[in-house]
């Protein structure tokens, strides 16, 4: 699998988390990425220093890159761009709306210059539309789609906390570059790929979205219960930590009710005897089961939930994570020494691959612009 994109070589204009996400997926199949920075470099180099001095997002979106720090308001480093694309499979670039027009590499005249060129442009808003010149950030966006309004809980609406909106466009974006790949192999010709962290967010609300379009229904925020299915939801053990717990199904209500709770008659219940029942009664449901918890340790919870085959989860928090017996390793190395990360989630063949390290700031900078200064 490491090899899978081997001789194809992506240059990037890119910082934050939506391209070098892109670009970061395509370097761990084997592609060659050359990384063009500022001489301040990514701001993302700069959102915290907590990894011994590295940035967390840097070390996880930049691994197996090469950085490359140009000026391109400068001849002699447009030159070098030039020679680059002239040698490129992939151009991406996300910067502020109509800077790379400015630049003069605008994505049409790129295409004409280079027809097998595949060119990737990311946005906030996308290249059409009101809002197309409007500069977009994760969090922004995470407002503007909706997706704030159906995540949080009665008290309010709450941020999802991962960079949803950046990851869910870088991930739009690698399935395009890969089809695009692929078609290329066929017509030989190239293709330009507009992504939007709207617009791909956007994708992913289209449940909610159809069930307001067509059905009338605005949904609720429910926090970290479920607004149809109960019991469905999260309950503290005798320690105050969580456990989030699913009934699918009646077979799964008895059993839960036998063999957790051990109260079998509760099943029967006229209160909780079907699903719509224990919806309707949801409050007086979840005292009963909050009651019974607070007796085991949330821990010991989950342990007798999995054992009478009970689906649910902890409510994890970072240690937890950090520590879980599930985790999948993998370790790069960066400027100031090697990282453990959790590894991406597909397995190919039984194996992670391994992943080349994380660049300095313009570590790359005189081997890059000797190579292609000189092919021009």
């Amino acid at each position: 699998m490491p090899g899978d994109l081997s001789g194809l070589l992506v240059v990037s204009i890119e910082q934050a988390v939506a391209a070098p996400y892109l670009t970061g997926r395509l370097a761990e199949a084997g592609a060659r990425v050359i990384k063009i920075e500022r001489a301040e470099g990514d701001f993302a180099r700069e959102y915290d220093h907590l990894v011994h001095g590295e940035s967390a997002y840097f070390v996880w979106l930049n691994r197996g890159k090469e950085s490359v720090c140009l000026d391109l308001r400068e001849d002699a480093d447009r030159a070098v761009l030039d020679g680059m694309l002239g040698s490129a499979d992939v151009f991406v670039q996300n910067l502020a709306p109509g800077a790379i027009d400015r630049l003069g590499y605008g994505m049409e005249k790129l295409r004409e210059t280079y027809p097998r060129l595949i060119t990737v442009s990311i946005s906030g808003y996308g290249d059409e539309g009101p809002y197309a010149r409007l500069k977009a950030y994760d969090l922004l966006v995470q407002a503007e789609s909706g997706l704030s309004s159906i995540t949080g809980n009665d008290a309010g609406s709450a941020r999802v906390g991962v960079s949803v909106c950046d990851i869910a466009c870088g991930m739009t974006a690698h399935q395009a570059v890969l089809q695009a790949l692929i078609g290329r192999g066929v017509t030989g010709k190239g293709r330009h790929i507009s992504v939007s962290l709207f617009h791909a967010l956007a994708d992913w609300m289209n449940v909610p979205y159809l069930q307001y379009a067509y059905g009338g229904k605005e949904p609720a925020r429910n926090g970290l219960s479920h607004p149809t299915i109960a019991p469905y939801g999260a309950f503290p053990g005798s320690d105050g930590k969580e456990v989030l717990l699913s009934i699918q199904n009646e077979r799964e209500w008895v059993k839960f009710c036998d063999g957790v709770l051990n109260r079998p008659e509760i099943a029967t219940d006229p209160r909780f005897d079907s699903n719509s029942n224990r919806v309707a009664n949801r409050t007086a449901l979840d005292a009963l089961i909050t009651d019974i918890f607070a007796a085991m340790t949330r821990d010991d919870l989950s342990a007798l939930m999995h054992e009478v085959g009970i689906a649910n989860g902890r409510v994890s928090t970072m240690e937890d994570l950090a520590n879980h017996p599930q985790n999948r390793l993998v370790e790069v190395d960066t400027p100031t020494g090697p990282v453990r990360l959790l590894a991406p989630g597909a397995v190919v063949d039984g194996a992670v691959p391994d992943f080349g390290p994380v660049p300095a700031l313009g570590q790359h900078t005189d081997a890059v612009r000797a190579e292609f200064t000189a092919t021009r």
